[in-house]
This record gives C-alpha cells, sequence and structure tokens, in this order.
C-alpha cells in the first residue's frame, strides 16, 4: 500500500546568519520528486560542521539546492519521481543531499541513495553519507591512499576523524591521528590509530617523524589549515600527499615551496557538495562495492555521540560548536 504522503511538514530553517539560535522550526511544503529523485520520508538526520559554516552564512547552498540544512539522511522511500524503478517504495535508505536534511520529509536524487546496511538502524546510517563519501574520495580517489602506507588525520575523534580512521585501517594503512584530549586520543587508538597525538601538548610533526623512523607520512588529511600547512609539509614523506578538506582556522597560509620541490610533495582539496549528481553517484558505487560489506559484517561502525530531535537543532549545532562530541550528531524525527 502506498504510504500517504502530506501536503506540509516541519522543519528546521536559518532565519538568518548567526548563532545556534537562528536555527528555528518552520512549515514547509513537502518537496515533490523531480524525474531521477524519490521522495524520502526522513527518520534521521546528520549534523555535519558544514551544516554550521551555513548557519553561520559562509557556506551557502549550491544554486538550486534546497535552502534547509542538512546533508544526510536515512528515512523510508514513500514516492519516486518519473522514470524512477528503484529503490522500491517502503525501502529504507540513507543519502547524500546537498540540502534538506533537516526536515520531515526530503527529494533525493537516486543515485546517490545507498541502503542501510545490515545490522544498522536508522540514527547510526544517517551518520554514514556525508563522511563516508567525503573520506573515500578524499583518502582514495583524491589521497591515492594504498595498503602499507602511512596516514595522519587530523581531527581523528569528529565524524570525519574516526570514519578517516576506521576505513584508512580496515584497508591496511598504518594510521596517526591527531585530537585534543586524552580521552579523545584514547577514542582513536580504540577505533584503529596506532598512535593518537594531543596535539595542545606534542608537536606532531616530531611524533609522526619519530614514529616513522624520520621517513614521514604518505598522506595526510587535513581540515585545520591555516598554521597547519607548513607543519603538515614538514611531516610529510618524499612523495607524500596532503588532501586538504576544509580550513576550520585558515584558508591562507604561506607555502615553503622550496620543501614541496626537494620533496616532490602533492597538494590537493576537495569539496563534496557542489559536485554533480553522476560524480557523488560514483562515490556511492564505490562505497557500496567496497565499503558497505564491511559495515554490514561489522568491521566498520559509525560512533554516535548523541541525537537531538529535529527541534532541538540549535542545541546540537551547540554541542558541535563545542568540540566536546566524539563521532557524530544526529538529528531525529
Amino acid at each position: 500500500m502506498t504510504e500517504a504522503v502530506p501536503a506540509s511538514m516541519k522543519a528546521i530553517e536559518i532565519t538568518e546568519p548567526g548563532g545556534p539560535g537562528m536555527l528555528r522550526p518552520c512549515t514547509r511544503p513537502v518537496p515533490e520528486p523531480g524525474a531521477g529523485e524519490v521522495l524520502v520520508r526522513v527518520a534521521a538526520a546528520g549534523v555535519n560542521f558544514p551544516d554550521v559554516a551555513q548557519r553561520r552564512g559562509n557556506y551557502p547552498p549550491p544554486p538550486g539546492a534546497s535552502d534547509l540544512p542538512g546533508l544526510e539522511l536515512a528515512g523510508v522511500v514513500v514516492a519516486r519521481g518519473p522514470g524512477v524503478a528503484a529503490p522500491a517504495l517502503g525501502e529504507a535508505v540513507c543519502a547524500l543531499v546537498s540540502g534538506g536534511g533537516y526536515a520531515e520529509y526530503c527529494s533525493v536524487p537516486v543515485p546517490q541513495c545507498l541502503p542501510v546496511p545490515d545490522g544498522l538502524d536508522m540514527v547510526e546510517a544517517a551518520a554514514l553519507p556525508e563522511t563516508f563519501f567525503t573520506v573515500w574520495t578524499n583518502l582514495f580517489d583524491g589521497g591515492r591512499l594504498r595498503a602499507g602506507e602511512t596516514v595522519l588525520v587530523h581531527g581523528g575523534s569528529g565524524g570525519i576523524g574516526s570514519t578517516a580512521i576506521q576505513i584508512a585501517h580496515a584497508f591496511g594503512a598504518r594510521v596517526f591521528a591527531t585530537a585534543r584530549t586524552a580521552e579523545k586520543c584514547a577514542f582513536c587508538e580504540q577505533i584503529g590509530a596506532e598512535r593518537a597525538i594531543a596535539y595542545r601538548d606534542e608537536d606532531f610533526v616530531a611524533v609522526v617523524r619519530e614514529l616513522t623512523e624520520k621517513r614521514g607520512v604518505d598522506l595526510i588529511l587535513d581540515m585545520v589549515g591555516g598554521a597547519y600547512l607548513a607543519r603538515n609539509l614538514r611531516a610529510l614523506a618524499v612523495e607524500g600527499r596532503l588532501v586538504q578538506i576544509a580550513v576550520m582556522e585558515g584558508a591562507e597560509a604561506a607555502i615553503p615551496l622550496g620543501l614541496v620541490m626537494v620533496k616532490r610533495l602533492t597538494l590537493t582539496g576537495s569539496t563534496l557538495r557542489p559536485r554533480t549528481v553522476a560524480q557523488k553517484g560514483a562515490i556511492a558505487e564505490a562505497l557500496r562495492e567496497r565499503v558497505w560489506p564491511l559495515l554490514a559484517d561489522g568491521r566498520l561502525r559509525p560512533v554516535v555521540h548523541a541525537t537531538f530531535g529535529l527541534d532541538e537543532a540549535a542545541e546540537a549545532h551547540a554541542l558541535m560548536e563545542s568540540s566536546a562530541h566524539i563521532g557524530k550528531i544526529v538529528l531525529t524525527n
């Protein structure tokens, strides 16, 4: 039996750029799925730092995307747009979206949908897409990570970091990480990091050089930017790669070009949200083939720190900005 879809829904909108209090409940029309899209009744939606950046006015949605925040969700397919034969009505999916996840319903391009892995509930499934898509494309597509290589993951206790540690470890890399506190460092080591570095008390450049017999690491995944750039380059091995995925501490820095030349380094980076549906679909297929089986058999697991009701989105953002969390924060309907 086809599920009845209401005309309107509850959602969370950004009333104006600013603090967490700028997130307010509202009523919006339920979106209609277009060609190649499905409508998902959202059970849970992940909270990510890009949502915070959008709320502050620093990360506007791409053209054509919903102005509502929320880049990942899990739920049940309740309607299909023209030309869509799968996923089936009633099927549980998780999905990457360009916006609109903080709502009761969301339209999703079919290529960006993945099945909820066996053994995971909706909250855990909602914590997957943004981080797993980001980590896969940056570690393995842009970063060219191979088994046996060494990788340093900055911010190892967050959603991106904890995902990167687990995936890199599962695919045979030697993983190091940085984190703020001893508790967070211990967490990183529990999920696959050989050594976690408390960056407020230790120099990560010196530590990784010691751990690699002065060679340095093959790959660094960084979301800090700013003053970390020169330090990252010093921590890399000859022909090492730095992959920049965010600039939380600044978007500009001086580049020691001599070091880049002498060590034959590669500096690259990416954003995920502006990519085309086809590009995101290609990442989804790689995840379906290479990573989803590891989730189904328990070798990988999303780490959920806390859940909040949709109406509590402001509280969820306040927690994210405090950096007190370990793993992901999820909103539930």
